[in-house]
């Protein structure tokens, strides 16, 4: 139903079945009204009741007298009429005006309110207000005046767009309601298709003035009903087909106005009770403001009885009527005294009898026409005594651009009234301003130091804003005086998740969740129920109402599910589970202590900012995530982390526009990431290198190198400081100079590692003069980032002991170092520093490997000897010797490398594709290898061999990884794999299609499957490559092949004869299939891999810095030695950690563990790059063109508010002349007749307009 709404059409067949069932209860819940009792009208001759109807259509008529004058002469409705199911509900289509279906309902006056209000949001679909402006009165036919029109068009409207408002008029096309629908659709054209805040224009028209109300009566409902609306250029009472929906109150009566007014005072009121926000999330009621234009004497029943409810009115001056009357007597009438009475009860008032004569002289004067005109005086006296409720504005002089802070004002002057006296004046005008989304107002009105605010004023109105997404009203409280640290408990952070949208992708994740928790508390569930699990469960298993709802075990299993391995599950420790390693058990831990007290809720969060970053980041809200970003520690880590979520997120969701601004706000991130870091480098390259190396505590001991590469963060890894690093570890303590040729040199003759052909990094300098400073000086030392990064330094091999580290390494943890071995000899020092580096293993093992596949190629082209006892040769047993030290190193990499558990590993291992082609190659071997062994499979455990040793060649293609022009011809390559197979499908359709036509024409019949599948699948293939055989296709040339067309020989074997009579078609199919194969096929591809190979080269760059981190990766985590000779590096290993329990140091990849001050000034170095890189961004932004014209437009509109300003100077200064004119001439009045009474002698005689100039000429 919700989508059947708004701006869209009315669907298809599915959306009508739909909206039929949502409202097929509606007959049975809301009435319709009809008038049962016939009460004659005596103007109309006995003709009509007065209900309006005629008397036929009337069962029964009033009792009367012998004189046959009715005892009943006043027709009420809820006396005369009686209730009946209501005939007239669904969706509503304006034939010829609009494709855009609204909806309608007739209902009985006294429905209650909350049913209608529901049905409008919960079936209908429409937004829940943040303001309701119930326009009151210019109804008729009465023409609307021109500044009315701009109010409701330039003020109103465009007011409540901003603020996400209902409007309620009649929704006839006619008078106001008019002006309000043209109004709402030109706002509605005009604003994005993306915009929030759609106003929605609700009609509440009586039913009986309807014209053409005949179409919409439908018992079961009109899906839609088609509404036909003629001569649309006056006004009627037609609908007006610019309203989302109407409400059409019946009272039984036939063309009488007013029979709806009751029901929709009740609505405002039962609307004013409402919560603002998502599902009611606000901190609000929704306000509910009258908005009186013109209108007759009648309605000041109406006014009266709303400001008896504390229902707050804005009145425009000027728009004529009732309007003018009320401005008057509340603007001239406001010094008058009001003697409030000693009796009981608030309304009893004592009003002066000056007051009411002048209250009741302008009744007079501006409802001559009106008899009974005590009772209005009584219902004006009573409106002024509200008349704090009552807001008077003069649109023809203020003009409607400020017709927002007109409303806002309004209301909260409504609100100051009701509020109690401890309640903080700007608290109302706060929320207010928070509802409808204005910082400006919040900024110019509330935030200019004129108040200071405390933290409990803004502690609601901070949920507010986070949960209804309003990052500038975020940002405005924490800049003044709102601590997040306060603020953020993890009660709080789980309420935030509660509160998110349903429907949405993080709740469908949070619920599933949320039922694999209640599934372990539950008895027997199953996948198909886990939606109704919270209702299965039994009583002793809640013992807290927090039981059913999203905990911090859900998130964590969410961001566990989007972030993987990188790194360890988050708020474990909160939980107490970070000791726990299985699933399981951790699952029932959880879930026994979430049935608890849960005391960690009311605990502080230790990280706000970050938690609240991946609270906006999981929503996908752009601006609230940058914001919490900007706040958050660890810049670049955290941008990474927020890419690597947004792009997990879209392989999860299934709404295109939300995939592709998810993609777009990860850009974005790693963007920053690259930028941040960029600036870091500039400022100390030292310490941008411990800062992509630094593991995080906030992130789940992850590091920036591990969560880029989890990111797939391409443009990060391109960086120059990132490469520099891995350069750095990659060439370990040789300088990054050196030539390929000196290592190859060094590594056949390793007595050359000790002269000066390589060059090292000096580093034993360094070392010595750290050695002789103080350890507790370290933490004062300037460059403490200071790092030559090496394969010994990052994580070193070779240690004896837990926690030695070398001095360097020791000064960046930031810890004291407990132990210092040994310096080692020149020898060994200079052995371990060429032999230990990631690129002497690298060419040790590419060395190695070409080794091996050359003895690979000799067994099975030389030396594959018989089955056991005759075979296998020695060289055979060498090779497997070889292959299973490649399987032991595969192991010690899968399992033995990380701190994770056999589950995880298995995982991270699957994911890479090179190390499945290396799982394919040991497993073939294998399988080749057992076959080998017997006679009867011999061929086919060699044919296996044979097909092993191209995957293993293959194999070689990932060591080119390394190289900067081989490495992107790699990626170009799997790319046109992916743009083969996309051909090989286009092109087997083809194939087929006249493999098979080819074959059917040529031979009539040939049942030998061997011959079909080749000349069917295998020949058409090769005439691609240009090999076709004329002579069989063609029956016009000679073809020398023995054939027969006995069938009993063609099904022994012999060759058939081919079909002369349609040949001339198998020679068309020819020409056509080699048309389109060779030249349309063929070229495609090549078209294909054109672009593939454009689009990879112009960032080859790019993708061989990211491919070369792995590689890297893999071979600084890798042995010296290389297979075979492999093996005495894991027995080595195996002695260390099972026999001698040295723990490993390698567990990780380069990763650095700081604490104490050292993790604390890199965080606050790292804080200042990045606000070093705001405040550039900034001036970039505000030097822009985009920002100069705003900044124009700005100071344009204030130049015109000044001149409007002054405009109300000139006519202020018009007025003063004409009363100094008044008073001048009564002083020249007086002294005239002063002058001819002769009562007394003046001392001297009057003085004249010459003499005053000069006197004042003079006294200049």
């Amino acid at each position: 139903m919700r989508d059947s709404g708004g701006e869209g059409g009315g669907g298809g067949t599915d959306t009508i079945g739909k909206s039929e069932k949502d409202q097929s209860w509606i007959p049975k819940i809301i009435k319709k009204r009809v008038c049962t009792t016939f009460v004659e009208d005596s103007f109309s001759n006995g003709r009509l009741c007065q209900c309006g109807g005629a008397r036929d259509a009337h069962a029964s008529v009033a009792l009367g007298d012998y004189f046959s004058t009715a005892i009943v002469n006043h027709w009420d409705s809820a006396q005369h009429s009686s209730d009946n199911p209501t005939d007239a509900f669904g969706e509503l289509q304006f034939a010829g005006a609009s494709k855009r279906h609204s909806y309608f309902l007739r209902l009985s006056w006294d429905t209650h309110p909350s049913i209608v209000y529901t049905l409008m949001t919960a079936h209908w679909g429409l937004p829940a207000p943040n303001l309701v402006v119930s326009v009151v009165g210019g109804e008729g036919r009465a023409k609307v005046k021109t500044w009315v029109r701009e109010v409701l068009r330039q003020g109103l409207v465009k007011a409540s767009q901003s603020t996400g408002a209902w409007i309620l008029t009649a929704g006839l096309r006619e008078g106001v309601g008019r002006c309000v629908g043209e109004a709402v659709r030109d706002h509605a054209t005009a604003a994005s298709s993306v915009s929030l805040n759609k106003v929605v224009a609700l009609g509440i028209a009586p039913w009986g003035l309807v014209h053409n109300k005949e179409q919409l009566v439908n018992p079961q409902g009109s899906f839609p009903a088609k509404y036909y609306v003629q001569n649309t250029s006056r006004d009627t009472c037609c609908l007006d087909n610019n309203y989302q929906a109407f409400l059409l109150v019946d009272d039984g009566s036939v063309g009488r106005r007013g029979g709806e007014t009751g029901f929709r005072a009740k609505l405002e009121d039962y609307i004013s009770h409402q919560r603002t926000g998502i599902c009611g999330s606000g901190s609000i009621d929704i306000p509910v403001l009258c908005m009186l234009i013109s209108g007759e004497a009648s309605m000041l029943e109406r006014v009266d009885l709303s400001l008896k409810n504390s229902m707050p009115w804005l009145v425009l001056a000027g728009s004529g009527g009732l309007a003018d009357f009320l401005s008057d007597i509340l603007e001239n009438l406001s010094s008058a005294p009001v003697v409030q009475s000693s009796g009981e009860g608030d309304s009893e008032v004592a009003p002066s009898g000056d007051l009411r004569e002048k209250v009741a002289e302008r009744v007079r004067r501006y409802f001559p026409t009106e008899t009974g005109t005590d009772k209005l005086v009584e219902r004006a006296l009573s409106i002024y005594q509200n008349r704090d409720l009552i807001t008077i504005y003069h649109g023809e002089q203020e003009g409607p651009n400020d017709f927002d802070t007109v409303l806002l004002k309004a209301l909260v002057g409504a609100s100051k009234h009701r509020a109690s006296v401890e309640a903080s004046p700007y608290n109302e005008e706060l929320k207010l301003a928070v509802t409808w989304n204005r910082v400006d107002i919040a900024k110019s009105e509330l935030f200019n130091g004129d108040f200071q605010w405390k933290y409990d004023d803004l502690e609601d109105s901070m949920t507010d804003a986070l949960i209804n997404d309003k990052p500038q009203f975020v940002r405005l409280f924490t800049e003044n005086g709102l601590n997040i640290l306060d603020y953020l408990t993890y009660g709080r952070l789980e309420s935030l998740y509660r509160s998110v949208v349903e429907g949405t992708l993080l709740y469908q994740l949070l619920q599933r969740r949320l039922g694999l928790r209640l599934g372990s508390t539950a008895s027997a569930p199953t996948s198909s129920n886990a939606r109704d699990l919270p209702s299965k469960l039994t009583a002793e298993n809640i013992q807290s109402g927090s039981v059913m709802e999203i905990s911090l075990f859900e998130v964590s299993g969410v961001l566990e599910l989007l972030l993987g391995d990188v790194c360890q599950p988050f708020y474990y420790d909160i939980l107490g589970l970070d000791q726990i390693s299985s699933k399981r058990r951790a699952l029932r831990r959880a879930s026994k202590m979430l049935r608890g007290e849960c005391p960690y809720r009311q605990r502080r969060c230790l990280f706000p900012w970050a938690s609240l970053f991946i609270w906006a980041v999981l929503q996908n809200r752009s601006e609230m995530a940058t914001f919490f970003w900007e706040m958050a520690g660890e810049s670049v880590l955290s941008a990474l982390s927020g890419c690597k979520m947004l792009r997990e997120l879209p392989k999860l969701e299934v709404e295109t526009e939300t995939k592709l601004s998810m993609k777009e706000l990860a850009q974005r991130f790693e963007n920053l990431a690259h930028d941040v870091f960029s600036s870091c480098y500039r400022s100390d390259e030292s310490r941008s290198f411990t800062l992509l190396i630094r593991k995080s505590p906030v992130w789940g001991g992850t590091t920036c190198l591990q969560m880029g590469m989890g990111a797939d963060a391409r443009l990060f890894f391109s960086h120059d400081g990132v490469q520099s690093l891995l350069s750095q570890i990659w060439w370990g303590d040789m300088k990054r100079n050196t030539e390929v040729w000196k290592l190859l040199l060094t590594f056949f003759c390793p007595i050359l590692c000790y002269t000066d052909l390589i060059s090292f990094r000096e580093q034993e300098d360094n070392q010595e003069e750290e050695e002789g400073k103080p350890n507790e000086d370290w933490q004062d030392n300037e460059n403490y980032g200071t790092t030559v990064f090496s394969f010994s330094e990052i994580n070193p091999l070779e240690a004896e002991t837990q926690g030695v580290t070398t001095p360097r390494a020791a000064t960046i943890r930031g810890m004291p170092q407990p132990h210092r071995p040994p310096k080692r000899p020149f020898i060994v020092s200079r052995w371990r520093r060429f032999w230990f580096a990631p690129v002497t293993s690298f060419l040790g093992n590419v060395l190695m490997y070409f080794l091996f596949l050359l003895l690979f190629a000799y067994v099975l082209l030389v030396d594959f000897k018989p089955p056991p006892p005759a075979g296998p040769a020695m060289t055979e047993y060498v090779l497997y010797f070889w292959v299973f030290t490649i399987v032991c190193e595969e192991i010690r990499e899968t399992f033995f490398l990380g701190a994770m558990t056999w589950h995880q590993s298995l995982r991270v291992y699957s994911q890479d594709v090179w190390n499945k082609c290396d799982l394919t190659a040991i497993t073939l071997f294998i399988v080749g290898l057992i076959c080998r062994m017997f006679g009867w499979s011999y061929g086919f455990g060699r044919n296996i061999l044979c097909v092993d040793y191209m995957v293993f060649t293959l194999r070689l293609i990932h060591i080119f990884a390394i190289h900067k022009q081989l490495g992107p011809k790699i990626i170009i390559v799997g790319n046109m794999m992916k743009d083969v197979f996309f051909f090989l499908f286009f092109l087997g359709v083809w194939l087929m299609a006249y493999g098979v036509a080819n074959q059917a024409l040529l031979y009539s019949y040939d049942p030998s499957l061997d011959r079909i599948f080749r000349r069917v699948f295998y020949r058409p293939y090769l005439h691609i490559f240009g090999q076709i055989p004329v002579e069989e296709i063609d029956v016009g040339k000679r073809w020398d092949m023995e054939c027969t067309d006995n069938v009993t020989l063609i099904e022994a074997g012999s060759e058939p004869c081919r079909t002369l009579y349609s040949n001339w078609l198998v020679v068309i199919l020819l020409v056509v299939y080699l048309l389109v194969t060779n030249i349309l096929l063929i070229n495609l591809l090549i078209a294909m891999f054109s672009y593939t190979f454009i689009e990879v080269q112009a960032n080859s760059d790019i993708y061989w810095k990211f491919q070369r981190y792995n590689l890297i990766v893999q071979y600084h985590s890798r042995p010296s030695l290389a297979p075979p000779f492999i093996i005495l590096s894991h027995i080595n290993l195996f002695i260390k950690r099972n026999i001698r329990k040295v723990p490993s140091l390698k567990i990780h990849h380069f990763v650095l563990q700081l604490g104490g001050k050292v993790a604390n000034r890199l965080t606050t170095w790292e804080t200042i790059q990045k606000e070093d890189f705001l405040t550039a961004q900034n001036k970039v932004q505000k030097s822009s063109d985009s920002e100069r014209l705003k900044r124009m437009s700005v100071k344009v509109d204030g130049v015109l508010k000044h001149l409007t300003e002054s405009r109300d100077f000139d006519q202020r200064l018009r007025a003063l002349e004409n009363e100094m004119e008044y008073c001048s001439n009564a002083l020249s009045w007086i002294v005239d007749t002063l002058a001819q009474g002769g009562t007394f002698k003046p001392p001297r005689p009057p003085p004249t307009l010459r003499d005053a100039f000069t006197s004042s000429s003079s006294s200049s």
